[in-house]
């Protein structure tokens, strides 16, 4: 059985990260090495690399960064075993039983999965074969086939205090694990009851196909109107897409924003897998994040109500931070995506759909809202609403297309609001300068370092730190020779001392080492910093001698504190005091 560092380095040759990685976003080459734009922040020039000598990637703009294992870990939201368990299985390699136990986070999640496996198994059964049938009822008056009801497991809860607690307690689950789970809760007497009651329920399954949470729907007048699971080890709603676990299977780059449950799935039974929804809230820079992974273009169907189009703005921003195209349904006749299918069919929906219009559109229709254009005030207030929104589009070409249009509406020469428009953009790139300048001017006058806070005293020691770690990754069959002219002790910011310590004792106990190794010691961030110090550095020569020098700055550094210093150090503190 090989050992856990052995097992690393076979699991990530099996998942060379350029390909785990172009699985999810779109990777150029350049030269050996690939670039792309981050899925983990926001932005429109690439600045995420992925090097494949090293098989690490790291973001020059937010500082992610690490190997294969690290990457899935952040882009599925897993922990270390976790990601460790799906790498293997796309591999088809078989995990050691000595790295197969769980850690205790591991295993709560494992628990809470089990838990809503069977409250789902629970809820499904009690909507066809339960006494009250107020759920099929519901379910049969919005017109869902018994096959998209096993589709989507879809359940009700019935009006019990403690129905589905008092099974989770007799298999084997205690109080803390089931209020944990967010299935029960526990009333100020300290007694335990049912979260979800009197609803029909919507499991919420993950890409993996784990049941994450639930929504659930009253079927009275009480409120909320809807209930979703709260933040759980597993859960967390502005992070997930209820469907996204068929949509991300659809051979189409097209999806399809709901804003409802039901909406979704009245449009998938009408034959369109393609389609998503949030969980509750207005869509998050994360789920659009998400959503960029699987898609390039986005249809926004929300509700045609003032709730829905003030969500279908927040919803176009979050897409072109993305790089998402957006179009946008204008729905004539009914006020959501479920209405319109029932009253004129899934064909006319195709066409609604196909026909759907560009967001750039329905801003602009947006700046016409309460206002009387036949007017010379009114046409004054469009043209001044009008301007940010073209001030806004990107491409130089597709402004002109749109200045040009607005011009004609409002009946004014081309050339003037062009140059109002470039007059805003000008003052834009002003601003932004001020802003950038603000903003290294206030990192200058304070700097803060949340992975290695006395970096920020030791500026000059951190970096011989790193040059002398990064030696060590460049050059790991040297790590004896490296440890003898720089050993752990000398080093002055815990940080790097840890980091330097960690690569060394894996060097000595593994032939092949690799960052891969590193995961379970450090967290995301911290492995960020560690491939930041990898990638920094690549285009600098360090040699011996430099390493030499480095080590000589941190032997004479004076920032050390006395529980700091070496044996040496403190030998010659005594012997200078004693020829006093």
């Amino acid at each position: 059985m090989p050992r856990n560092d052995e097992f690393l380095y076979m699991l990530r040759n099996a998942n060379p990260i350029e390909t785990v990685m172009g699985s999810y976003v779109q990777l150029i080459r350049r030269g050996r090495n690939y670039v792309c734009s981050c899925p983990f922040h926001s932005e429109k020039t690439p600045s995420c690399t992925v090097f494949t000598d090293t098989q690490s990637f790291y973001c020059f703009g937010c500082g992610a960064g690490g190997d294969v294992i690290t990457f899935t870990m952040k882009i599925e939201n897993l922990d270390f075993t976790e990601a460790v368990k799906l790498l293997a299985q796309r591999s088809g390699l078989e995990i050691p039983q000595n790295d197969s136990a769980d850690s205790q986070l591991a295993h709560r999640k494992t628990r809470i999965y089990e838990m809503n496996r069977i409250a789902a198994n629970f809820f499904y059964t009690n909507l066809f074969k339960g006494k009250d049938k107020s759920g099929l009822q519901y379910f049969a008056g919005r017109k869902l086939t018994p096959q998209t009801v096993k589709k989507y497991g879809l359940g009700y809860a019935s009006d019990s205090w403690d129905e589905l607690t008092r099974l989770l307690s007799a298999k084997g689950y205690s109080d803390d694990e089931i209020v944990d789970a967010w299935l029960g809760g526990r009333s100020k007497k300290g007694n335990l009851f049912d979260m979800f009651r009197h609803r029909v329920m919507f499991p919420i399954i993950d890409l993996r196909g784990n049941i994450i949470g639930f929504g659930g729907r009253v079927l009275d007048g009480s409120q909320p109107k809807y209930l979703n699971t709260g933040n759980t080890p597993v859960f967390n709603k502005g992070n997930n897409l209820f469907s996204m676990n068929f949509a991300k299977n659809a051979d189409t780059k097209r999806l399809i924003l709901c804003e409802g449950y039901m909406d979704v799935i009245a449009v998938n039974q009408a034959g369109f897998e393609n389609v998503v929804a949030t969980l509750g809230t207005a869509i998050t820079p994360e789920q659009a994040r998400l959503i960029s992974h699987y898609a390039e273009e986005v249809i926004v169907a929300y509700d045609s109500d003032g709730a829905g189009q003030k969500a279908t703005q927040k919803a176009i921003n979050h897409f072109a931070d993305v790089g998402v195209r957006t179009k946008i349904i204008r729905m004539e006749g009914a006020k959501d995506p479920d209405e319109y299918i029932k009253k004129f069919g899934r064909d006319r929906f195709r066409m609604l759909i196909d026909g759907s219009f560009d967001a750039t559109d329905f801003m602009l229709d947006k700046c016409e809202n309460g206002i009387d254009i036949n007017t010379e005030a009114g046409r004054v207030e469009l043209l001044q609403r009008a301007s940010k929104v073209l001030a806004g589009i990107e491409s130089p070409l597709e402004r002109e297309v749109y200045i040009s249009r607005t011009s004609k509406k409002c009946d004014i020469p081309v050339q003037v609001l062009k140059a109002h428009i470039d007059s805003l953009l000008e003052k834009s790139k002003r601003a932004q300068k001020r802003n950038e300048w603000r903003s290294i001017t206030a990192q200058t006058t304070y700097i803060r370092d949340d992975i290695n806070p006395e970096a920020v005293r030791c500026k000059k020691e951190a970096r011989a730190e790193e040059t002398i770690i990064y030696f060590l990754l460049k050059r790991p069959e040297e790590w004896a020779e490296t440890e003898k002219i720089a050993p752990a002790d000398i080093f002055v910011t815990p940080f790097n001392k840890k980091v330097y310590s960690a690569i060394l004792e894996r060097m000595k106990n593994c032939e092949n080492f690799s960052l891969s190794s590193l995961n379970n010691d450090f967290s995301e961030a911290e492995m960020g910093r560690i491939s930041g110090i990898a990638a920094k550095n690549r285009e600098i020569t360090v040699s011996r001698e430099v390493v030499n020098d480095c080590a000589a700055v941190l032997r004479n550094s004076n920032t050390r504190t006395s529980d700091e210093l070496s044996n040496e150090d403190l030998i010659s503190i005594f012997r200078a005091k004693s020829q006093k």
